[in-house]
């Protein structure tokens, strides 16, 4: 029997110095990589806002590479948290 593909939207946010440092970037890079729909857009409290959809092993892939971010990035803190499905078909950088 085929194993289940289970389907998940989380809400992620990630603060620290992830503005101005090509974060939006890679990780759409990063989402297109693990086949990801959704999108990613900075927040005026300086912190990076991730609306993210696919597979549970590759959003956990994709939660696992916020921590890092981009060469330049320094992470603090990354909030997850599952949403409800939308259904997204892209996966965008937002303004």
């Amino acid at each position: 029997m085929p194993e289940k593909i289970i389907f998940r939207s989380y809400k992620i946010t990630v603060r620290g110095k992830v503005q101005g440092v090509s974060y939006r970037f890679n990780a759409q890079a990063v989402g297109h990589k693990l086949n990801l729909t959704g999108y990613v857009k900075n927040l005026h409290d300086g912190s990076v806002f991730a609306h993210v959809e696919g597979k549970e092993d590759d959003i956990n892939k994709f939660i696992d590479w916020c921590y890092l971010g981009s060469r330049l990035a320094k992470v603090s803190e990354v909030a997850a948290e599952e949403t409800d499905f939308v259904g997204f078909q892209t996966f965008e950088i937002k303004k």
